[in-house]
């Protein structure tokens, strides 16, 4: 029971998602592939990766991420920041206009917990909270993205 509620939650919040990026191609040409919106989630969820950290990742070569990255810093949605510890480093950080693209989840994340904490007595909400944060940290090691940018390059 509780695989499938995880999983039909998991199913809504993606397709919210989708929903949401679907309309702004109907109003607007598309300038991002599914594979680069897919790159950018990804350089989102690893908080400003350098182009190594993202290659080793996605199990693909240095060429194949330097060639999405250059694509997506064209398209104006990520940028290279040369890190101050390593001159010959560079950190993916996605720009504004991308930011105000994944609002469209944020927003719709911060709904749902004032729901959550509308419909739920305060002990009930700050066991969820617990409960979803040892889910997070102690039950997904597989999928620590710490230790993705941590592991040897």
């Amino acid at each position: 029971m509780l695989d499938y509620a995880i999983s039909q939650i998991y199913d809504k919040l993606r397709l919210h998602f989708f929903l949401k990026v679907y309309s702004r191609y109907e109003n607007r040409e598309a300038t991002l592939t599914t594979v680069e919106t897919f790159s950018m989630e990804i350089i989102m969820a690893m908080n400003e990766p350098t182009i190594a950290e993202f290659a080793k990742t996605l199990n693909i070569s240095s060429p194949n991420a330097a060639h999405r990255i250059k694509c997506l810093v064209q398209k104006g949605y990520l940028e290279k920041v040369q890190s101050k510890d390593d001159g010959r480093e560079f950190h993916l950080r996605p720009t504004k206009k991308y930011l105000d693209f994944c609002k469209i989840n944020q927003d719709y994340l911060k709904i749902l917990m004032k729901r959550c904490e509308k419909r739920f007595s305060p002990e009930d909400y700050k066991k969820l909270n617990e409960m979803l944060d040892i889910i997070n940290k102690e039950l997904m090691p597989e999928l620590d993205i710490e230790a993705f940018k941590n592991t040897s390059i």
